[in-house]
């Protein structure tokens, strides 16, 4: 065997006259007639192979048969390309290697798709051959940058005092918000293990037990409804301390953040960053994950339009709702089609109906203009800084439903009109959120974030009188219009975590039972304390400008939560649900 002494990325101009053994893949061969080109592929680059027959001929008999994925092992001697030769695209484009000997150490298929980046080939079938995927460059580039980022976060973290300290896989079913995965268990016949849907508890008794600093690259299962952000099984990092605030927690982030930037894309980003109050985010941009890589925000016009003879605003009032418009700059020379199909947005969002109104030279042209003043027309325009060329946007309903339409209506508008930079990075921090709100179809409290998170402690006795009026201790991170991060300081006292358990439906009984020694843990003298999770697949996402999570993932799951190349989830033996105490049921 020839066994590899350099990586193809390794030869250099300094080594010409030297003899090296090279072991990889072809990437591509093209026969010259005397001689023979092979560009062999490693995981480090590409490096041009020259087999001739004035060299060896037994390695050109070699290289006259192997074919693209061969892997091969090459003996030679460096040499510079001819002068005009030369491939500046490449690493290694100024050198070449003569090849004295080969082997061949496997054929391979033709593949499926080229191994190349940017191949037009679908998905599925991607993953059904992902090992022939992750060959392809851009790939290997996603897996390097998710390791040199890893490693960032963990040095930073070790510096600053941080333990990494690993917590169960298989752990007790606890009702934290999405569908648990089970594990049955085959010697508790009838009893279940679940899968963790974040170390959520285990940190917060890691900060019982006085570790004060815990971090984890956790790995995290929810039985959710996917998208191109969310995967069935996922990576968090999960870091928890004790002894601090909000304060602490958010400038703590932000230097790692910049280290993990400059680490891994040798960029500087600004901090600290911009904060938001959820209302703030909600009405300046109609969602709590705001893009900021652009303007366009929601202007709200409730009681410049209270008095206006306008059924469709008036009535939306009267029922304790909100007037709000959003300037799409520049959109008024959309067709009546487009402006029909941003109608059709508006209705899939929840709205029944869209006004607008046509900025042009000539005045504001709509349908609704005649039910208007022209103070009224003007104080408009005012509100929204509007110009000629501008097409406003209006929708009036519940608050909840205006934000949800106007903030879509403003990434679909920002798409369409490619406003987002990707090489920008726009953090900001959106703080105060609701600690709980009402479920209409289950008729009860829930937790906007989970059962744990503390209430501002102004806002404790809310709890007993108006409980959606109270804020949370918590804080998520967004970075172009993305959350990559969320966190909050904890609830330390058995006393208030009883009453949070007792607002979200639990008595007493359910509470002991699912979270009892949570609850007994507490009585030995817990630490204030509080932590923040990063999805780490989604921030990779963002830092290698892709589209989906899938990228960063070695081996991911379909959007239905399935796997194209092992065929998992699959049926099993009836020995092993025998074992197991199970009986399989048909819907």
């Amino acid at each position: 065997m020839l066994k590899r002494t350099h990586s193809a990325r390794e030869i250099t101009p300094l080594m010409v006259g030297q003899k090296v053994v090279l072991n990889g893949w072809v990437d591509t061969r093209r026969d010259h007639g005397g001689l023979i080109f092979v560009d062999l592929r490693d995981r480090s680059g590409v490096i041009q192979l020259v087999f001739s027959p004035d060299v060896d001929a037994e390695a050109f008999r070699i290289g006259e048969q192997v074919r693209g994925e061969h892997v091969i092992a090459v003996a030679g001697q460096v040499r510079m390309r001819p002068e005009g030769t030369e491939n500046l695209n490449l690493e290694t484009g100024t050198v070449e290697v003569y090849v004295d000997r080969a082997e061949v150490f496997n054929k391979a298929k033709t593949p499926p798709f080229y191994i190349e980046d940017n191949v037009d080939v679908d998905e599925l079938l991607r993953l059904r051959y992902r090992y022939l995927d992750l060959r392809r460059p851009e790939m290997k580039r996603n897996l390097e940058l998710r390791h040199r980022i890893t490693k960032a976060l963990r040095d930073f973290l070790d510096d600053r005092g941080f333990l990494e300290i690993e917590t169960p896989m298989l752990t007790k079913s606890t009702p934290e918000g999405a569908r648990d995965y089970l594990v049955p268990s085959r010697v508790h016949p009838g009893e279940f293990y679940a899968l963790p849907q974040s170390p959520q508890l285990f940190k917060q008794l890691l900060m019982v037990a006085g570790m004060e600093k815990y971090f984890q690259v956790a790995r995290c299962f929810r039985d959710e409804d996917l998208r191109a952000d969310r995967q069935p099984e996922f990576t968090q990092l999960d870091m928890e301390m004790s002894f601090i605030d909000e304060e602490d927690i958010l400038g703590l982030v932000e230097a790692m953040l910049a280290h993990v930037f400059a680490q891994g894309l040798g960029l500087s980003i600004t901090t600290p960053f911009p904060r938001l109050t959820y209302r703030e985010a909600m009405r300046r941009y109609g969602t709590d994950k705001p893009d900021l890589r652009f303007g366009w925000e929601l202007v709200d016009l409730t009681d410049l339009v209270r008095e206006v003879d306008f059924a469709v605003f008036s009535t939306a009032i009267q029922a304790g709702g909100v007037v709000r418009a959003l300037n799409a700059r520049t959109c008024g020379s959309f067709s009546r089609r487009e402006i029909d199909d941003l109608t059709r947005s508006a209705l899939n969002w929840g709205a029944k109906g869209l006004a607008w109104i046509n900025v042009t030279a000539e005045g504001p042209k709509s349908p609704i203009v005649k039910f208007f003043s022209q103070a009224v027309i003007e104080q408009i325009l005012e509100a929204l800084e509007a110009r000629v060329g501008d097409l406003l946007l209006f929708c009036a309903d519940q608050e909840a439903v205006v934000a949800r339409v106007l903030g879509a209506l403003r990434l679909e508008l920002a798409g369409k009109l490619n406003l987002v930079n990707r090489d920008d990075f726009k953090f900001v921090w959106v703080v105060d959120f609701p600690l709980l709100e009402y479920d209409e179809e289950e008729k009860r409290y829930v937790a906007v974030h989970h059962p744990f998170t503390s209430p501002r402690e102004d806002d404790i006795p809310l709890l007993e009188t108006e409980p959606l009026k109270a804020r949370a201790r918590a804080y998520d991170l967004v970075l172009n219009g993305v959350e990559i991060g969320g966190g909050s300081i904890r609830i330390h006292q058995r006393e208030l975590q009883e009453k949070m358990f007792s607002l979200l439906g639990l008595s007493a009984e359910e509470a002991r039972d699912k979270f009892g020694f949570m609850l007994e843990a507490f009585e030995y003298g817990t630490p204030p304390h509080g932590g923040i999770a990063f999805g780490l697949d989604r921030l990779l996402m963002l830092m290698a400008r892709r589209e989906s999570i899938r990228d960063m993932i070695a081996f991911p799951k379909t959007q239905s939560a399935s796997c194209p190349m092992t065929m998992a989830p699959s049926p099993v033996s009836d020995k092993q649900l025998k074992e197991l105490g199970i009986k399989v049921r048909t819907r």
